[in-house]
């Protein structure tokens, strides 16, 4: 599925068969402590850095009104991000996952985004706007 807007994830989200928890991992982007003059140019065009997750929460979609909301609702933690990463958990039986369900998960993602693989998820940066990586 091609996702043109946050609000193209909460809406796949409410049509899915089963209830979703949508798992979010804020990260920053930063440059390496011992970054190479090609790293460093490469990190000024916003082509390269580390990223870094900040901080993690899980929500049901109906507790999202708009990425704008969410944004505003992370600027309270005091924690400063770049990127967001999503992933969605669904429920059985017509249950929706709770957060106790979603600490493993996160966990996972946190894991990944560390180790490169962050393909795997949806991301979006700050202004909400869908971010491709190679």
């Amino acid at each position: 599925m091609s996702l043109l807007s946050f609000q193209d994830l909460l809406d796949a989200s409410h049509r899915q068969p089963e209830p979703q928890r949508l798992l979010m991992v804020f990260a920053r982007v930063e440059l390496p402590e011992a970054a190479t003059d090609a790293q460093r140019e490469r990190f000024e065009a916003s082509e390269g850095g580390t990223i870094s997750p900040v901080t993690c929460v899980d929500k049901a979609p109906s507790e999202i009104a708009s990425f704008q909301a969410l944004a505003e609702e992370s600027a309270a933690t005091g924690q400063d991000w770049d990127i967001v990463f999503v992933a969605s958990l669904g429920g059985h039986a017509g249950v929706a996952p709770g957060t106790h369900e979603a600490t493993q998960p996160l966990q996972f993602m946190v894991n990944a985004i560390n180790n490169g693989r962050v393909s795997d998820f949806a991301a979006f940066d700050r202004a909400g706007e869908p971010l491709r990586f190679g």
